[in-house]
């Protein structure tokens, strides 16, 4: 691959001392890098920041004018104070430098600049604490005139920053690169950016930088938007044509999936039949499978993957299903086991392999896995284990393909001795703009009906802040539910106080979906000490409204056995309460449980709490959910649960997920392994986009998939992507 500028490291453009700062604060090791590192907004000088909407807390930059300095002397300790009062010309935010008295040479009245630090209160007047600041320099030549307004209007960018790189540090590293830059050669073919009107990339660059007007920085950025998508779409379509040139076993169905099918209970919805339909042709191929399957909670995708190992069975091929918690994957092995029939269970020989089992369990089922005996596997993370071998893979099935990372996936996949068929399964329901962007190389099938008879399920959001007195009457609603012979669930987000590491998912989860744009979190949420199972359990069995009811805790800390009997015991209608974390968040099938109450609702991502109400109603009683939160009405906490329990249409909620996350989110470390490549294509917003560059992208590579005619693009996408995510492009 020929070198490009943008792979130039920059020590060798800027010197150690800025390449090393630029580094820790950012992760930046290129020319390339920095040029990526794009503006957030752009303010002017000639405009000043409204300083009445500065929340306390923020780390903040913005523009104004100082118009009083006041040094005077401490009281309690030697040394002064200079309090320097700036202004946007209505409200006032005070400067405070301790032992700092030069700086009232330059900080005079009536000089503008750029301010940053993180915004303090003190005796009601909020106030930086020694901040950066850059101030703006006036020659004599722009006092008047047409080149002040210029002066004035000129776009400043304002970048991300830390407390150790400020903005204006960024900008003029940024100007050190991009006046010694050599021509940069243009990913995106000569005839796109003709017919799409883009500019080359290296001007692209220059505008969205150092532009002279808005139309300059909004054209480049819509350049450099499209760049993004163009490039990632590349990426795909080139992986989905590189998988099907690879040589797969055909799987055809035969006797055991016609008996299946004849011995089932029920009639399958036609949404089951299709995407079966579609699995069939593709398992049928000489090329391997590589589907999506999105359905929603209890619409029946299992049978559908179930369908599918019967296939490979037929063959003697055998089938993996990778599953996200041990109690997941025990309750899969007792359903599957329940749904294939004592005789045709006996001839496939289903097997569990998880971390915890005895010495002597894994022992028998490594042997029957190796030996082809099993011809259904289920198992966690122990099935990546360099130990377990399969005669003959065929099948690979990843069950909420979201808790897993590439690695993961791409280590079972290898256990085959050729390429083995891939199916993903989904209970969240992905966005069209997703499903391009971080599946594009896969084929998506859907299951949105559910099966008949499913009563749908009511939920309540149970305002705290507003009404303390309602949560009593949570326990009592449980507790009338209770009377009437049924079960309930109670979701906390943590196990205890101190929270161990290995159950922060649903805080984290929670925490990164409530930050906005700005990176800026919902404060209040995150300093309230999270609802535990060690608080709430002996609450609930002491509480009044739940006198005498069994109520047993479950929380990843309990081991295999432990968790595995507690579900059991629930499932046996032993157990009236389960006081439990997420760790029955995704597959937990309790037929007569009727009631969920999520506690600190606010903490969790709206995906999240659909997927824990599609633990109840799945019989045939009602459903329940009570989401109890804390959070003031108005706060995007609050948005969120109100969200999830004004529809239970997971498409649409799918939706007001995308929009709440960060754009970072969407190729996030789970499924991308590294930095999200996406800077400025906004997937909640820019569907239009992906698919033209989609298509324009589909275009260049028809004929052309390995790009031997595209050099700057093959260049730019092995450059673009960092190696974990192609790893995840090439591996998903």
């Amino acid at each position: 691959m020929t070198s490009s500028p943008l792979d130039a490291k920059l020590s060798s453009a800027l010197g150690d001392r800025s390449a090393n700062s630029l580094k820790k604060a950012f992760g930046m090791l290129t020319v390339g890098d920095l040029l990526t590192h794009y503006p957030r907004r752009y303010a002017r000088r000639g405009e000043l920041t409204a300083l009445s909407e500065l929340v306390v807390g923020e780390s903040v930059t913005i523009v104004a004018e100082v118009i009083e300095v006041v040094e005077r002397t401490m009281r309690e300790r030697k040394g002064t104070i200079l309090e320097v009062r700036i202004t946007d010309g209505k409200g006032i935010l005070v400067l405070t430098f301790f032992n700092q008295a030069w700086r009232k040479n330059e900080l005079t009245p009536g000089a503008r600049g750029i301010f940053a630090g993180k915004v303090g209160e003190y005796r009601g007047i909020r106030q930086l604490a020694h901040p950066d600041y850059e101030l703006f320099e006036v020659g004599d030549e722009r006092d008047s005139g047409p080149e002040a307004k210029k002066w004035a209007m000129q776009p400043i960018p304002i970048y991300p920053a830390t407390s150790t790189v400020a903005s204006w540090q960024i900008a003029k590293a940024l100007g050190v690169v991009l006046d010694t830059l050599p021509p940069v050669d243009d990913p995106v073919p000569h005839a796109v950016r003709v017919d799409r009107e883009l500019l080359d990339l290296g001007q692209a660059y220059q505008l969205i930088h150092r532009p002279e007007n808005d139309a300059q920085w909004r054209r480049a950025r819509d350049t450099l938007r499209f760049h993004e998508a163009f490039l990632l779409q590349a990426a795909l379509l080139q992986r989905r044509a590189a998988l099907r040139e690879q040589p797969a076993t055909p799987r055809l169905p035969g006797a055991e999936l016609a008996g299946f099918d004849t011995e089932l209970p029920f009639t399958l919805t036609d949404d089951q039949v299709l995407v079966g339909d579609e699995i069939a042709r593709d398992l049928a191929a000489v090329t391997p499978m590589n589907r999506l399957v999105q359905g929603e909670v209890g619409s029946g995708k299992t049978l559908v993957a179930v369908r599918a190992m019967l296939a490979v069975a037929e063959s003697g091929g055998q089938s993996a299903l990778l599953a996200p918690t041990e109690v997941l994957a025990a309750q899969h092995l007792r359903s599957i086991v329940q749904t294939l029939g004592p005789d045709r269970a006996a001839r496939l020989r289903p097997v569990l392999l998880t971390g915890q089992l005895s010495q002597a369990e894994r022992r028998t089922a490594l042997l029957a896995i190796a030996s082809g005996a099993s011809r259904i596997v289920i198992g966690t993370h122990a099935l990546l284990g360099e130990k377990v071998q399969f005669a003959d893979l065929g099948l690979v099935v990843v069950d909420e393909q979201h808790r897993f990372g590439v690695e993961q996936r791409e280590s079972l996949r290898r256990k085959g001795a050729r390429p083995p068929h891939v199916l993903v399964l989904t209970a969240t329901p992905i966005p069209r703009t997703v499903a391009m962007t971080v599946f594009g190389d896969l084929d998506v099938s859907t299951i949105a009906m559910l099966p008949s008879g499913r009563i749908p399920i009511v939920s309540h959001v149970v305002p705290l802040a507003d009404k303390p007195g309602w949560w009593n009457r949570v326990w009592a609603r449980l507790g009338e539910e209770l009377e009437q012979g049924r079960q309930g669930f109670v979701v906390v987000p943590a196990i205890d106080a101190a929270t161990p590491e290995d159950d922060l998912d649903a805080l984290t989860d929670s925490v990164e979906r409530r930050e906005t744009a700005d990176g800026s979190a919902d404060a209040d949420a995150v300093a309230r000490p999270p609802a535990t199972v060690a608080e709430l359990t002996p609450l609930l069995r002491s509480h009044p409204a739940l006198a005498g009811r069994r109520v047993e805790p479950l929380h990843g800390r309990m081991s295999t056995d432990e968790k595995d009997a507690t579900m059991q015991a629930f499932a046996r209608g032993e157990i009236d309460v389960l006081v439990a974390t997420t760790v029955i968040e995704v597959g937990v099938d309790v037929p007569n449980a009727s009631t969920m109450v999520v506690a600190d609702a606010d903490r969790f991502g709206v995906s999240q709490l659909h997927q824990l109400r599609g633990r109840v109603g799945r019989g045939g009683v009602p459903g329940l959910c009570l989401f109890v939160t804390a959070a003031q009405q108005g706060s995007l906490a609050r948005e969120r649960v109100e969200a999830v329990a004004a529809t239970l249409d997971g498409f649409e909620l799918a939706q007001v997920d995308l929009e709440l996350r960060r754009e970072g989110d969407v190729l996030g470390a789970n499924q991308s392994g590294g930095r999200s490549s996406l800077r400025l294509l906004r997937v909640a917003t820019d569907g239009d986009l992906i698919l033209e560059a989609r298509e324009a992208a589909a275009g260049v590579l028809e004929g052309d998939a390995a790009l031997r005619e595209h050099p700057a693009l093959k260049a730019a996408l092995d450059r673009r992507l960092d190696e974990s995510e192609r790893d995840f492009l090439a591996k998903n």
